[in-house]
């Protein structure tokens, strides 16, 4: 079967991770960059990507490299490309996006308008036509410009992975479910062990632990561009993967997954993304304040995305806001607790210094990570849970 590199971006600063999902999808790993992971696969890599990765963006196809400084180097470089064994005569194609890092050519308009020309130019020599109606599928090109490296490629996602289709509204600054479930998948967390959000917003960090325990495919629920493309994928790869996705659900498996908040609106919201996501029955959601947190188990989580002063209104707010999230969090026996800010001050207020930061860009906001370690419970109460692969 036709092999394809592919390159998956990501979060700044997750890397790591999104490498490990892919890995234990069975792919092989060619090549990590600062927020993204490329990768070999066929057809069925392009499907399973879509349907299972939960810390990508998205799964973008690499047609080819071109190295130019000028403009004409650029389109010799992308007409010399095979366009023709990825778009076919009638397909819909332009450059969504352009980005240039120090490289001579910096223009995202001038970078789209002649990739595209070069390759309407490269199609007319392999089709033998000059004009094409471009009423067939959808082919969005991306070009990425590193030290006048362009990396040209074509996105088979469309909306970007985050939008798994349960959130149809998010609470004020809403974190994203694939930064969600990175950083969930940066702790130790495990089914079998309590995991509570306190100011769980839209529910994000619950749904999306409750989807990971019951191995709900991010993807189950929504669209990629690709499946239009019969002549790279087909229909039976796409049903193949879901069939896939549908034989790992779990929806039986028992678990502790609460989030609170003060806004009763963001709680609706939470509850109905819950119910779409097919994970309402697995997660408690309550209205309560940080300052009432308590919970009478052991070794449990705490996990959360707490203001950090991005709007003037909030800076005030924050000493008194992260000194409460500190005296509940000493009030909970042998927990451990993350927290993603960008709060400078965090550690201060909260009246510890954590155990590990890692820095993570939020967009362009540079957050960190906070980890704040409990002691591993005793094996002998541990139910030891394996997650499967996804």
């Amino acid at each position: 079967m036709r092999k394809f590199e592919l390159t998956a971006p990501c979060h700044f600063g997750l890397e790591a991770v999104l490498k490990k999902e892919i890995s234990d999808l069975g792919y092989e790993i060619t090549k990590v960059e600062d927020g993204k992971v490329s990768f070999t696969g066929d057809a069925d890599a392009i499907c399973r990507a879509n349907m299972f990765l939960r810390t990508a963006e998205r799964v973008l196809l690499h047609v080819g490299s071109v190295h130019a400084k000028t403009y004409d180097e650029l389109f010799e470089g992308v007409r010399a490309l095979p366009w023709a064994d990825y778009l076919p005569a009638d397909a819909k194609f332009w450059v969504t996006k352009a980005t240039s890092i120090k490289s001579q050519l910096f223009s995202p308009s001038d970078i789209q308008s002649i990739v595209k020309k070069a390759v309407v130019e490269k199609l007319k020599e392999a089709y033998h036509t000059e004009w094409f109606p471009e009423t067939g599928a959808e082919y969005p090109l991306r070009v990425f410009f590193m030290k006048d490296e362009a990396r040209i490629t074509i996105d088979t996602t469309g909306e970007s992975l985050h939008k798994r289709g349960y959130r149809t509204a998010g609470g004020i600054a809403p974190i994203s479910e694939t930064l969600a479930a990175a950083l969930i998948r940066l702790t130790p967390w495990y089914p079998d062990r309590i995991l509570v959000d306190p100011c769980c917003g839209s529910g994000t960090f619950p749904i999306e632990a409750a989807m990971m325990a019951a191995h709900i495919a991010p993807g189950m629920n929504r669209e990629f561009t690709a499946q239009q493309w019969e002549h790279l994928t087909g229909e039976d790869v796409w049903q193949d993967a879901w069939v896939e996705a549908q034989d790992l659900v779990d929806p039986s498996v028992e678990v502790d997954i609460q989030g609170y908040d003060i806004n009763p609106a963001v709680l609706k919201l939470a509850r109905e993304n819950a119910k779409r996501a097919g994970v309402d029955h697995m997660i408690h959601l309550q209205r309560r304040s940080i300052s009432q947190l308590r919970h009478p188990k052991k070794y449990g989580f705490l996990i959360m995305n707490p203001p950090y002063g991005e709007r003037m209104e909030e800076q005030e707010e924050l000493p008194g806001l992260y000194e409460m999230i500190g005296a509940a969090y000493q009030r909970l026996d042998a927990w451990s607790m993350y927290v993603i800010t960008g709060y400078e001050d965090m550690e201060r207020y909260i009246g510890r210094k954590a155990d590990k930061k890692r820095k993570i860009y939020n967009g362009m906001i540079k957050t960190y990570f906070y980890q704040f370690m409990g002691p591993k419970p005793p094996k002998r109460n541990r139910k030891e849970h394996e997650w499967k692969k996804d």
